[in-house]
């Protein structure tokens, strides 16, 4: 989910899944050969594993092989690349007039102030629209209309490490950890560290998914990318705060381990926390099966507030969206193949992820084994949540600048914080008005 749920940051070339002659011969991005009434859909997509093994590329092969056998004279092309580069792609195809039919990315509110994308109700049929969980659907739109058509969704909590709290004695009585305040994870913190914990706080503020990082801690200090205005306030007295804590508690004090956060990726993160070397982190549910194969016991709570009142949780979806290439009516009855609950719960279930649709949300919930029952943890968090800005044009813009210079705001003294988040701040106000 740009967030990105997110995603494979490693893989440096994209994984091509080609379902046509032409295409197998002559490689990435190439258009199968086709009869004079055949039309080959080209689709992009983001890579959800975080190995080659399990990378998404083979959900899409079976889907488009799955499509193609009960829809003749229509092909499927699909094209998977690493989180860290499928929106810059899609960009560059568009740039280039070689847009896709269908790209699954991180955000599509520019791409809908361009003219370039179909409504969703250009696309859909009445059933596959209407199930979409309404916040996510809203979320999807520009105005009154929908463009942006949910995929997966995902909230976030602060896992840890039992077996290195145990050591380090942070537990309660009954082996679990309760904390509702900064000061609760800063005490937790120093006591690894005491413990020789190479990173009592993993704080990934590197390019993979920085805006995701920045999102949470600033709803947990009581701000966020907006005001109750959905204006841009980046640089709210609230958000300075947090960051102030962020540089003077934890990275001030050598709690965020040997790598800077403003160079530390999200999956490497995710790694290190899998590998034991991590007592804390904020993570998604795709982060439950990475520790659960490496023998990683862990605990999952919310992430604690500054002062310990209740804020909402961060929630991410990832977005589906249809360029006007003139296969409309081609694309949208892929989209309703893609939408069919068994199609989503073979997704959300293979990635640990959350259904964007009713009837996805409906099978997790009827789930039985320790497996679903964990990841309703996450779901119940889903409908009180907050999203990124989705539906604004400067998002996308605002989103890029986050990840290159939110490092910054953690430059031991000064007025770093301050400085950094007005600099962002005053980008995103000047992205906003060009909307």
């Amino acid at each position: 989910m740009q967030g990105r749920y997110r995603k494979l940051a490693a893989t440096g070339a994209a994984l091509c899944l080609t379902t046509t002659l032409t295409a197998a011969l002559g490689g990435c991005g190439t258009l199968g050969l086709a009869g004079d009434n055949e039309v080959t859909l080209r689709v992009v997509a983001a890579d959800y594993g975080d190995n080659p093994q399990n990378s998404s590329a083979g959900y899409w092969k079976d889907l488009a092989k799955d499509f193609e056998e009960t829809n003749p004279g229509i092909k499927v092309e699909v094209s998977v690349y690493s989180w860290s580069e499928v929106d810059a792609k899609v960009a560059e195809m568009v740039k280039a007039g070689k847009a896709p039919d269908i790209a699954q990315i991180g955000a599509y509110a520019d791409h809908a102030a361009a003219g370039r994308l179909h409504t969703a109700d250009e696309l859909l049929s009445v059933r596959t629209e209407a199930d979409f969980l309404a916040p996510l659907a809203d979320a999807g739109r520009v105005g009154m209309d929908q463009y942006g058509l949910p995929f997966v969704a995902s909230t976030r909590l602060l896992f840890y490490n039992e077996k290195l709290f145990a050591e380090a004695g942070v537990t309660g009585k009954d082996g679990k950890w309760a904390p509702k305040t900064w000061d609760d994870l800063e005490a937790a913190a120093k006591k690894l560290k005491a413990a020789g914990v190479r990173t009592p706080v993993a704080l990934p503020l590197g390019r993979e998914e920085a805006q995701a990082e920045t999102m949470m801690w600033m709803l947990a200090g009581g701000g966020g990318y907006t005001d109750s205005e959905e204006r841009y306030a980046l640089d709210s007295p609230a958000n300075v705060k947090t960051f102030e804590w962020l540089r003077d508690k934890l990275r001030g004090q050598g709690l965020t381990g040997p790598v800077d956060p403003a160079d530390l990726n999200r999956q490497a993160a995710f790694d290190a926390f899998a590998a034991g070397e991590v007592g804390m982190l904020n993570g998604h549910p795709t982060l439950m099966r990475q520790a659960e194969a490496k023998g990683v016991k862990y605990g999952m709570v919310p992430l604690p507030t500054a002062d310990g009142r209740d804020q909402p949780a961060m929630g991410v979806a990832d977005w589906v969206m249809a360029f006007k290439n003139g296969h409309r009516a081609e694309s949208g009855k892929f989209l309703d193949h893609l939408y069919e609950t068994k199609n989503v719960t073979r997704f959300t279930t293979a990635y640990g992820l959350l259904p964007a649709t009713t009837s996805g949300y409906r099978a997790m919930e009827g789930a039985g084994g320790e497996d679903a029952a964990r990841l309703r943890t996450f779901l119940t968090a889903l409908p009180g949540s907050r999203l990124y800005p989705v539906n604004k044009k400067s998002w996308a813009t605002v989103s890029e600048n986050v990840k290159q210079k939110i490092g910054g705001a953690l430059r031991p003294g000064g007025d770093a914080p301050g400085r950094t988040l007005k600099e962002l701040a005053d980008t995103a106000r000047t992205a906003d008005l060009a909307d």
